[in-house]
């Protein structure tokens, strides 16, 4: 059976029906492996959405792309950007800002997904890059939080490290999509970076991050070999055996011939 890209409808459809899998993506070359792997959702920087190649390369994901709420400007600088976005191929906008703005996005019907938990735009509320919900009260708090961005009209949220017991609980007991990085499998989405999958990330990884290929190490392995092509190009042609023949083009003789007499007037 040939693979279509879901709609929100679509993903809606499936809550409470299993994990569907999500990637953070950079590249078009990470772009046409989750497509050809399979990938359900990917969350996209909007140069990457908006590459006149995207589509061509990922027609089957369903892909959300976005911008920090900081750097967002106003909530019609907002909406603009949300148009622009899904105009180019986008599925849906990205809002780690106020229930206010995503409530004004929902209403001029832009599928938008909210962000609970560990969110980095907002994490000196939260004590830091660290686990959120982790007392009853925090818990109880954060599944009032879901429930408001339901009611402000996002079709999901992204849930970042969350105790397994608090995230499961809250998605039975929503209609919202829960998009879990970190928050275990009681949810409806699995989220990792590709990064850290492909073991490209040299920096601090994540307790929920599984690595699956070691990048890092074939990167290094391809830098040695670039100074070590450097290096003999640069012994060649010290030594003369750069260029060879075939490097070269020649004349055809009687045009050298030519050439050669007309050097003795100049």
């Amino acid at each position: 059976m040939t693979r279509k890209k879901p709609t929100v409808l679509d993903l809606r459809a499936k809550k409470g029906k299993g994990q569907l899998t999500m990637l953070r993506l950079f590249t078009l070359e990470e772009a046409a492996a989750a497509e050809e792997a399979g990938i359900d959702v990917v969350s996209v920087p909007p140069e990457l959405v908006s590459h006149p190649d995207y589509r061509k390369v990922a027609p089957t994901l369903f892909s959300m792309t976005g911008v920090d709420h900081r750097s967002a400007g106003t909530r019609d600088d907002y909406l603009r950007l949300a148009g622009k976005m899904l105009n180019a191929g986008a599925d849906a906008i990205y809002c780690s800002g106020s229930l206010a703005t995503v409530k004004y996005l929902a209403d001029e019907h832009i599928p938008v997904v909210g962000h609970v938990g560990l969110v980095p735009s907002r994490n000196t509320f939260t004590g830091g890059f660290r686990a959120v919900g982790k007392t009853a009260d925090a818990a109880l708090a954060m599944l009032e939080e879901v429930r408001a961005y339901e009611a402000a009209g996002a079709f999901a949220v992204e849930i970042e490290v969350v105790p397994v017991e608090v995230a499961t609980e809250i998605s039975k007991r929503v209609n919202i999509l829960l998009w879990s990085m970190g928050s275990g499998p009681g949810c409806d989405v699995q989220y990792l970076f590709s990064e850290d999958i492909l073991g490209e990330n040299r920096g601090h990884m994540p307790r929920h991050a599984k690595v699956y290929r070691n990048f890092a190490a074939e990167y290094d392995r391809l830098q040695r070999e670039r100074v070590a092509a450097y290096g003999e190009f640069i012994a060649d042609v010290a030594s003369g055996a750069y260029p060879e023949d075939r490097h070269i083009v020649r004349m055809d003789p009687a045009e050298l011939a030519a050439f050669r007499m007309g050097l003795i007037t100049k």
